[in-house]
């Protein structure tokens, strides 16, 4: 494992020419070897990545040395790195494409999205932030999917990704009514049923957390049984949940190792937060501390209250 840290460091420092200084200024120092320091103190480190997962970035790496100076070739680049488990130096390459193309918003929703997963949320909202007001009065995109799902139809788009992970960052920091505000702008996109469940999520927990609980209900009137979900169906599940329409036996099912599992924990660990069966709550959260997923949001969003529940 060190090795391989090694050697892709390696080859993303030949490639761009970026100094152990300037890494530095780009987010703060971590043990040797970790990707990130938890909010509770443990260094985080990712498992090997799949062979499929090393290919895939053997080909970014390939297109990105044809034209280096194209937005796609150092866009696919980044995240391909980042899919090995390497956040850190994927940053380093979405900074690159921010220099070249300064005025492309999707750099800044990228790195913006790996800062909240090295844990660097006030980072990660200047980024997004600032990737929000480059989009104002623009045509929003498809995005496609890194890791396409079962389907293989892409439910995201440019904007839609931007708010999603802006309002998750202003979660992260319990800045509850910024975060409502940015959610509240990605439903609006009414992109498709999958918008329109993920974020709802977000909102009932939004508005419980701000102790508005009949508008938090009232914010679910939209989410249907028989909605045409394609990739969220943890976040569509849990909105029914909310809705009383799902029992918590089917919910508590989830493997919280996976990331879809882990929201699905951590939505229901809020639940019982909001219903003041407190204890249940945070024993749900401590079993993300157990798990691997600690790059999922559920699991750094349990991290954040655990460590607000330990002050």
């Amino acid at each position: 494992m060190k090795i391989y840290n090694l050697t892709i460091s390696i080859l993303i420092l030949l490639t761009f020419g970026i100094s152990a200084n300037a890494q530095d200024k780009l987010f703060a120092d971590v043990p040797e070897g970790a990707q990130a320091v938890s909010f509770l103190g443990k260094t985080l480190s990712m498992l090997a990545p799949s062979q499929k997962l090393l290919d895939n970035l053997i080909f970014a790496k390939a297109d990105y040395a044809k034209d280096p100076d194209n937005a796609e070739n150092i866009l696919w680049y980044g995240r391909r790195v980042a899919y090995t488990g390497e956040f850190r130096n994927a940053i380093e390459i979405f900074t690159e494409g921010i220099k070249k193309h300064p005025n492309d918003a999707r750099f800044y929703r990228h790195r913006g999205h790996r800062y909240i997963t090295i844990r660097e949320i006030d980072r990660a909202i200047s980024d997004l932030e600032l990737a929000a007001s480059l989009i104002v009065g623009k045509a929003d995109k498809i995005e496609p999917d890194g890791a396409p799902n079962a389907a293989n139809i892409p439910v995201t788009s440019t904007h839609s990704n931007i708010y999603y992970h802006l309002g998750l960052a202003y979660y992260l920091k319990h800045d509850f009514e910024n975060s409502l505000r940015v959610y509240r702008m990605g439903q609006n996109l009414n992109l498709n049923d999958d918008n329109i469940a993920s974020t709802a999520h977000w909102i009932y927990m939004n508005l419980r957390r701000l102790g508005r609980d009949e508008e938090a209900r009232q914010s679910l009137n939209n989410i249907t049984k028989d909605m045409d979900i394609i990739e969220v169906h943890n976040y569509h599940t849990l909105d029914l949940f909310y809705k009383g329409e799902v029992p918590a036996e089917e919910v508590l099912n989830a493997d919280p190792n996976v990331p879809a599992g882990a929201s699905i924990t951590y939505g229901v660990a809020n639940w019982y937060l909001y219903n003041e069966d407190i204890v249940k709550a945070y024993e749900l959260m401590e079993k993300f501390m157990n798990t691997n997923s600690w790059g999922a949001f559920g699991f750094i969003a349990a991290e954040v209250d655990l460590k607000q529940r330990n002050r």
